[in-house]
């Protein structure tokens, strides 16, 4: 069992930044490849971007390319995080971690606002 936690959400102007973290505990959790997806309302949750297990390969959205970075610090617990610069109003959205490995868990969300 792998529990996930969010933080670092908020609300901003467009042009600014954020920083979420996501902290992992559990059994095996520095093994899991995660991620970060967002759920704007009234659309489907989509892929943000993914992180390997060891950190050497990261993976982005088409939409958050050059914005958006990826990282995790890997001690007794994983934290995941991501640096979100260039805000847009249409990143506006609630944010999950997501772990996979032989399963998938999920945060509850963090939510993450970009005002105009």
């Amino acid at each position: 069992q792998v529990q996930l936690e969010e933080s670092g959400g908020g609300l901003v102007q467009a042009g600014g930044s954020l920083r979420l973290s996501c902290i992992s505990s559990g059994y095996n959790n520095r093994a899991y490849t995660m991620a970060w997806y967002r759920q704007a309302p009234g659309k489907e949750r989509e892929f943000v971007a993914r992180i390997t297990s060891t950190g050497e390969y990261t993976t982005y959205a088409d939409s958050v390319k050059g914005r958006f970075t990826i990282s995790r610090a890997i001690a007794e617990n994983t934290t995941l995080y991501l640096q979100m610069n260039s805000l847009r109003p249409e990143d506006t959205a609630v944010y999950y971690c997501n772990a996979r490995g032989l399963y998938e868990y999920w945060g509850q969300g963090t939510q993450v606002t970009i005002s105009s």
